[in-house]
């Protein structure tokens, strides 16, 4: 890693710690958007994913853009889950754990399906690990994740052909919103800080990230 490299400031160096194990195509594109999260914010990741995804289109497409989606999910469903059996939640934050992970559960079970139902084979779940220990570092993880989650969907919906996929993936992503102003709330953060989400080109991007990629 060169000098420059090295003065790269992460606004969110916790997502890098998050560790995706797989070479699925959907894998190398998630591992690029949590990259690019980690240096410029979740705003950035809206158009490093509209560029990975950008070169394929139709049924296609939306197969590629729904497989991306589903490893999210499985990244999402596994956090949750996981928290579940590893801290010991209760009150108001276990019942928001208990939700979320229901929620995320029926968003990989969906996202499968509809994949199928379009001819296309879902993607497998990789094997990921979190960068966490206690219950602080759990919900500072979670709201960064789903904040990525947020915008990862809002990146990718441009390149939806179908009406229908694309309807699914909205009623998605507005139910991932809602996890991360509950969440943003449970911080004590502002659940809404800014009317429009930041973002950067996707040359700036890929420059930054490429670094960051494996292989």
């Amino acid at each position: 890693m060169t000098d420059n490299n090295k003065q790269i400031e992460m606004v969110h160096p916790e997502l890098t710690a998050i560790e995706v194990d797989g070479t699925e195509r959907s894998d190398v594109l998630l591992k690029g958007a949590l990259a690019a999260g980690a240096i410029f914010g979740l705003g950035a990741i809206s158009p490093f994913v509209k560029g990975a995804i950008g070169a394929t289109g139709g049924t296609k497409g939306d197969i590629e853009v729904l497989n991306y989606a589903l490893t999210l999910e499985y990244l999402e469903s596994a956090f949750y889950n996981e928290a579940k059996k590893k801290l010991n939640l209760s009150g108001n934050l276990k019942e928001l754990v208990d939700t979320f992970a229901t929620d995320e559960d029926a968003h990989v079970k969906a996202l499968a399906q509809t994949i199928r139902d379009l001819g296309g084979k879902p993607v497998k779940a990789p094997k990921v690990e979190f960068p966490y220990s206690d219950t602080a570092g759990f919900t500072a993880l979670a709201e960064t994740i789903e904040n990525v989650g947020v915008s990862a969907y809002n990146g990718a919906a441009p390149k939806i052909s179908s009406k229908e996929v694309l309807e699914a993936a909205g009623s998605i992503v507005q139910v991932e919103a809602r996890h991360a102003a509950a969440i943003a709330l449970q911080n004590g953060n502002d659940p809404a800080p800014d009317a429009f989400d930041k973002t950067m080109t996707e040359a700036q991007v890929l420059k930054a990230v490429q670094p960051f990629l494996a292989g």
